[in-house]
């Protein structure tokens, strides 16, 4: 059964022209993502509007090029569709009728992406990608696709690589799956696992374990996906 990378989604301007909003591409999300954190240095409630629109405008970038500034964006957008775009475009919701139990979920994916956006070693994902000769330099990686899309190439990469090693070790008669302990369970639901350990405060903590983006908007946005197999070659000889 196919499975969706991610959700596209649309919304209307004032006039009634619709537009298709789905995950900002890299390059723009940097943009938005930089935008975003100055938020907490906002010392007004007008304060966090205008940066909030200034993201929105960023992402307009992508899917209306002729909003070129916050004032073009207030003149086609209203409120309310704003915060759908920063959600459907940046998976964060800011809606403030968002109901209590919702936002208070939204709030600690808030705080956690906080400070997990800038820890993620995107540059050394991005290099990974990269090596697959697809794109010619990085700005038309970062131009191309999306932080979910980049995950999901990683993970049928590596996953190729491992069939590949395992191939490699069974001529050697060697279980490589035995041999790094991988076992049959759903990497689905290791996947959640780990998300909940990580919000209990027992997670890896390591910077490039992207399921320590947590909550419903990293899962949309596809964190977590396509962590990393190796092996180790044992010598069984006596």
């Amino acid at each position: 059964m196919p499975t969706k990378i991610y959700d596209v989604n649309y919304v209307k301007t004032i006039y009634g022209e619709e537009i298709e909003i789905s995950p900002l591409k890299i390059k723009y999300m940097r943009q938005f993502m930089h935008n975003f954190n100055l938020i907490k240095d906002a010392k007004t409630e007008e304060e966090v509007q205008d940066k909030l629109i200034e993201c929105a405008t960023i992402a307009m970038k992508q899917f209306y090029p002729e909003i070129k500034t916050p004032e073009d964006f207030e003149d086609v957008f209203d409120l309310k569709t704003m915060y759908k775009i920063l959600e459907y475009a940046g998976g964060i919701n800011m809606d403030p009728d968002e109901p209590e139990e919702e936002t208070q979920k939204q709030t600690q994916v808030k705080e956690t992406e906080k400070s997990t956006w800038d820890d993620l070693d995107l540059n050394k994902l991005e290099s990974e990608a990269f090596l697959l000769g697809i794109w010619k330099n990085y700005d038309e990686l970062e131009s191309s696709i999306c932080l979910s899309e980049l995950m999901a190439i990683l993970e049928q990469k590596r996953e190729l690589d491992y069939q590949d090693k395992k191939f490699t070790a069974s001529l050697k008669g060697i279980d490589l799956d035995e041999a790094v302990g991988k076992t049959k369970e759903d990497p689905w639901e290791a996947m959640k696992a780990r998300v909940a350990a990580q919000a209990s405060g027992i997670g890896t903590g390591d910077p490039n374990d992207i399921t320590s983006l947590q909550g419903i908007k990293a899962q949309q946005a596809g964190f977590g996906i396509g962590y990393g197999l190796d092996y180790e070659v044992i010598n069984d000889s006596k």
